[in-house]
């Protein structure tokens, strides 16, 4: 899937059915509860339901697409962590012990981790799809994160593993997550660019730097945009220059799910990065997005005060790896319960003139 390719798929996503939104609302309004009492749950499940353009739709399969690559940034110290701990994280994920894969036993939600690159040779595992496009990215300080082609390629892998596991199982619902040491300081560049917020505005502490250490990924971060001068009307050029395999990846996935007409629940501040590439090239993938919650790091902040979004949900949590999605997930399937299963007036009515006919 070249360039071309890309466009075509993009111009196949349809903006989701309003008559249907309305007629969920509505449908809302007459359930056994004061009007609007369930507040924007009730718009959230209307929007989903346009997506699938049903009535009362059911969720079954709930699935976190999960990315991993490494990146050649972190060669100057704009993490606290070796980028070895990638590989470790992505062992962990295969190991069952990291914190999503806690929660998504908990919500019986499935993860599909996809190593697209990785250091180091993870094809013998079992449990992942091996996809690596290089062994990391380029340092972005002193190179471009990757060829144009390959920023192509990521993202037609996503849309890949999207499909190989549409084609075996039922899917009702995604979440976004993702694992690499330094993708924050690729996600902070796609979001200044995008957005047109200063460096110093996006960038945050991470997974744990001191004010030095911010400083420091700040002139690296405005370092790279200067030497490299992304297309800001160009999303495929920023995606080469500055952003990395997973976050590609995951667009791809985006794609997918939305020619599938299956809703997407965003996590924190690198599928906010994600999300903007994705609108760019395509402003109607907005409505197939739903934020779970607003990330600790004050750059996610920056990418939904830009969209006009609003988190479903604000525990001040920045740990990535799809734990943000997975609970947003999650307030939707509940939505969809109460839309479902709750009585009307109309049914208690009935319930109650048959009680009275039985007396």
């Amino acid at each position: 899937m070249g360039e071309t390719a890309i466009y075509n798929i993009m111009k196949q996503i349809r903006p989701i059915d309003d008559v249907v939104q309305k007629d969920v609302l509505a449908r809302f309004d007459e359930l056994a509860k004061p009007q609007n009492s369930l507040g924007r749950l009730e718009k959230l499940v209307a929007q989903a339901a346009g997506i699938y353009g049903k009535h009362s739709p059911t969720i079954e399969r709930k699935i976190i697409f999960l990315m991993a690559a490494d990146h050649g940034i972190t060669q100057e110290q704009v993490s606290p962590h070796p980028s070895d701990i990638t590989r470790q994280m992505v062992l962990n994920f295969l190991n069952g012990r990291a914190a999503i894969n806690v929660l998504a036993r908990h919500f019986n939600t499935e993860i599909v981790i996809t190593d697209m690159g990785v250091k180091g040779d993870l094809s013998q595992l079992l449990g992942i799809f091996n996809k690596k496009i290089a062994q990391g990215t380029g340092n972005i300080a002193k190179e471009a994160a990757m060829s144009r082609e390959m920023a192509e390629r990521s993202i037609k892998i996503g849309r890949e593993v999207f499909e190989e596991v549409f084609a075996q199982r039922q899917i009702d619902l995604i979440g976004l997550g993702e694992m690499g040491i330094g993708n924050t300081s690729a996600s902070s560049a796609i979001i200044s660019l995008l957005t047109g917020a200063e460096v110093e505005e996006v960038v945050d502490s991470g997974s744990g730097l001191t004010p030095d250490g911010i400083k420091h990924k700040i002139t690296v971060i405005k370092q790279a945009i200067s030497l490299h001068k992304p297309d800001i009307n160009d999303p495929i050029d920023i995606l080469s220059k500055v952003g990395g395999f997973e976050i590609g990846g995951l667009i791809g996935c985006i794609f997918a799910a939305a020619q599938r007409k299956i809703p997407i629940v965003m996590d924190g501040l690198i599928s906010g990065a994600c999300a903007l590439l994705a609108i760019k090239l395509n402003r109607v993938i907005k409505d197939y997005l739903f934020t779970s919650h607003c990330s600790r790091e004050k750059g996610h902040k920056v990418v939904l005060d830009y969209l006009g979004m609003t988190p479903i949900f604000d525990l001040e949590m920045c740990l990535g790896e799809g734990t943000g999605a997975v609970f947003g997930m999650n307030f939707l399937e509940a939505g969809f319960k109460l839309l479902n299963q709750m009585a009307t007036f109309t049914d208690l009515k009935k319930i109650n003139q048959s009680m009275r006919n039985n007396n």
